[in-house]
């Protein structure tokens, strides 16, 4: 369960704001990330929820119909990514894009989010 004192109220007003839809899987994966390790923490910046530990892990992004959970160092997390959620080909980034609920996969979510935690350790986890 997760402490609501890393919650911030920035983050809260976000996701009040989005369609009941998006809300719905903002909420949960606001729960996963936090819940993937105690040392996150929750950011609102660049009009988004960012979650950071010696630098940035991992950020919702919200669209209409979706919302994506992206990695700021997704491209180094592809080898880690067993069920190929990963999106995109930018040089760094990488996201998974989620447009209903029941897409969450919460122990891939987490392993993901746990192991870019580890790279901003500098933690080589092979």
């Amino acid at each position: 369960m997760v402490d609501n004192e890393r919650k911030i109220i920035e983050v809260d007003q976000f996701i009040l704001g989005l369609p009941e839809d998006t809300q719905n899987i903002a909420k949960t994966l606001r729960e996963i990330i936090l819940d993937s390790s105690p040392v996150l923490v929750e950011e609102y910046k660049w009009s988004m929820p960012n979650y950071s530990y010696k630098g940035l892990v991992c950020y919702l992004q919200t669209a209409k119909k979706h919302v994506n959970l992206g990695f700021q160092k997704g491209n180094e997390l592809v080898d880690k990514d067993i069920n190929n959620l990963l999106q995109g080909s930018g040089k760094n980034m990488r996201h998974i894009k989620i447009t209903k609920i029941e897409e969450i996969q919460s122990e891939a979510f987490r392993s993901l989010i746990q192991a870019a935690i580890a790279l901003n350790e500098g933690e080589n986890n092979d």
